[in-house]
């Protein structure tokens, strides 16, 4: 375990993991944010809703060629560089959620950094522009049990719907639930 700001990153090989990241600057800096003092799955909740909210931008990923590209490399680091098992993913208008299972030797900063490098890259090339594309830090608990493994993969897969972008979880064409409906393959489905 070790300390990144705030947060503690704990790391095991074998346990699923929830994650999630946003784009740079996808909350204003004079948004409200939890204090020090509050646990990080409140300071997530929070963060999580705002970014649902938000009516300011960037909300890059919300492009259909944005939001595919970064569904493929979820799909390509899965099935082709096999660096994890795919679980459930959504790739919201300016965040991603993603629950997956590192296999053995993959850091996960490193997987973080990877990922984050080649879509940014990508990303900034399909739009004509430069700079930071993700906010640099990420969020990241451990899945504890089937419990909390089951409601997490709600929790992914209705983003969406709670966001108001879709009526039902499989509509969204940027998340797990509309591969599973569409029997596209992802990693586990």
């Amino acid at each position: 375990m070790f300390y990144r700001r705030r947060l503690p990153h704990l790391y095991r090989d074998d346990q699923p993991i929830f994650l999630t990241w946003r784009l740079y600057a996808s909350l204003p800096p004079n948004r409200y944010f939890p204090a020090a003092g509050v646990t990080s799955g409140k300071a997530f909740a929070v963060l999580d809703r705002l970014l649902d909210e938000s009516r300011t931008g960037p909300f890059y990923l919300r492009q259909p060629a944005i939001a595919d590209m970064v569904v493929e490399v979820i799909h390509h680091n899965a099935d082709v560089l096999e660096r994890y098992t795919l679980h459930a993913f959504v790739v919201m208008p300016n965040h991603i959620h993603y629950l997956l299972t590192r296999f053995e030797g993959i850091e996960l900063a490193q997987l973080m950094q990877s990922f984050k490098s080649l879509t940014s890259h990508k990303a900034n090339k399909l739009l004509r522009r430069k700079g930071q594309f993700w906010m640099p830090d990420y969020f990241d608990r451990y899945i504890r049990n089937a419990e909390h493994f089951a409601k997490t993969v709600r929790y992914i897969e209705n983003n969406p719907v709670k966001a108001r972008l879709c009526e039902q979880p499989q509509d969204w064409p940027f998340s797990s639930a509309w591969f599973r409906y569409h029997k596209t393959k992802i990693s586990d489905a």
